[in-house]
């Protein structure tokens, strides 16, 4: 199995920038399509970003499409998500996934126990 755990979330200013990192342990990263979703109070969880393992293919939600970056370093066997011009509506509490399956997915199978990002205007 995967273990997963987020951080580098905070308060900070709209039209600022965050840098969330996830740690993977127990499994290689690499091999799994690796996905940044996140739920705001009141609402669903949403999808975010994410990346596949075969071809390094990126896919983001049309509400942060230009303005964050999913990326990976082996090295640390991490995967990160690179927000710059954050909104209000950015505030959400962000978790970091893990799936066997397709980076675009109904559902992913490892989770961490998210990082709490608040964007105050």
């Amino acid at each position: 199995q995967v273990q997963l755990v987020e951080s580098g979330g905070g308060l900070v200013q709209a039209g600022g920038s965050l840098r969330l990192s996830c740690a993977g342990s127990g499994r290689p990263l690499m091999n799994y399509a690796m996905g940044w979703f996140r739920q705001a109070p009141g609402k669903e969880r949403e999808f975010v970003a994410a990346t596949t393992w075969s071809a390094g293919n990126t896919y983001y939600a049309d509400s942060v499409k230009g303005r964050f970056t999913v990326s990976r370093d082996n090295a640390k066997n991490s995967v990160y998500l690179q927000m710059n011009s954050l909104k209000s509506e950015d505030t959400a509490v962000y978790y970091c996934a893990a799936n066997r399956g397709a980076a675009v997915s109904a559902s992913y199978d490892y989770w961490g126990r998210g990082t709490q990002v608040t964007v105050s205007s």
